[in-house]
C-alpha cells in the first residue's frame, strides 16, 4: 500500500471542482428550486454506466447529465438510441450539477421510461463488495483526456468521461481525493476492473495518476480482501 501526502494548493483545487452539498432546508421551509419538478429536452449523445455495466443515465447534447436509476436500464436502452431527442421530467439533484428522471420520453420510438420507485427486495442482485471484480470484468488500464465528471444522485462526483468514452466510475471519497487529477482536460491513468459492453467501456477504479507509471491507490480503500489477479487488457 503506498500513501501520499496533497500539498495546500491541490486541497484547495479539490475543494473548488468538488463543491460542498448545501444543507438541507429547514423544516417547514419550502422546497430547494433545484428541487422542484420541470421537464427538459434534447439530443442523446451518449449513455452513462455503472461500474457493473447497467445505464444509469444520460448525456444530452447540451452536456446536461441525466440520472436514470440503474434497475431501468433494461427499458431505457430498449426505448432511447444515441441521436434521439427527449423529453425529461424529474427535478435536479442538491448541488444542481444533475438532472434526476422520473421518467424519460423518446420522441422517435413514442416509449417512455418511468422511474415508480425501487424494484422489492430481491429482483436485483445486490452490487460486489467494494473492490470486487462483477462477472466478466478484466483488470484494466487506461490512459486519455478527461472530457467531463460524472455525477451520482445526491450531485456528489463519482467518476469522469475519457474523450475516447471511456466512462471511469469510482466513490465518491476517492474522486474527491483524486480531483486534481480527475479536472476536465486533465490527461489521467486508471486502473482497475474494466467491462466492455455494447453501450461503451466502464472501469472500476481502483488507482489513479497522472501516468500509467505513475498509478496511486486511495488513501483509505474500502477494507476487504483484494481479489486473485486477472489478465490485464490495457488501452492508450
Amino acid at each position: 500500500m503506498r500513501s501520499f501526502v496533497l500539498s495546500t494548493s491541490a486541497i484547495l483545487l479539490a475543494t473548488t471542482a468538488f463543491a460542498q452539498m448545501p444543507p438541507p432546508p429547514l423544516p417547514g421551509s419550502p422546497p430547494l428550486a433545484s428541487q422542484q419538478s420541470m421537464t427538459i429536452g434534447g439530443t442523446v449523445t451518449r449513455f452513462t454506466l455503472t461500474p457493473r455495466g447497467d445505464l444509469d443515465g444520460l448525456i444530452l447534447g447540451d452536456g446536461t447529465q441525466v440520472h436514470v436509476p440503474p434497475h431501468l436500464s433494461a427499458e431505457l436502452a430498449a426505448a432511447v438510441k444515441p441521436g434521439d431527442a427527449v423529453t425529461v421530467s424529474g427535478s435536479r439533484s442538491p448541488t444542481g450539477a444533475l438532472f434526476i428522471a422520473a421518467s424519460v420520453a423518446d420522441i422517435a420510438s413514442n416509449q417512455t421510461v418511468t422511474d415508480r420507485g425501487p424494484p422489492a427486495p430481491g429482483l436485483m442482485p445486490p452490487p460486489p463488495p467494494p473492490g470486487v471484480p462483477v462477472p466478466g470484468a478484466l483488470n484494466t488500464m487506461v490512459q486519455g483526456r478527461v472530457q467531463r465528471l460524472l455525477r451520482g444522485p445526491a450531485g456528489d462526483v463519482d467518476g469522469a468521461l475519457l474523450d475516447d468514452g471511456t466512462v471511469l466510475r469510482m466513490p465518491p471519497h476517492i474522486a474527491y481525493q483524486f480531483a486534481t487529477l480527475l479536472a476536465p482536460g486533465r490527461t489521467v491513468a486508471a486502473q482497475g476492473w474494466g467491462l466492455n459492453t455494447a453501450f461503451g467501456r466502464v472501469i472500476d477504479v481502483q488507482s489513479v495518476g497522472p501516468s500509467l507509471g505513475q498509478l496511486r491507490e486511495p488513501f483509505s480503500p474500502q477494507p476487504g480482501a483484494s481479489p486473485a489477479p486477472a489478465p490485464v487488457s490495457s488501452r492508450p
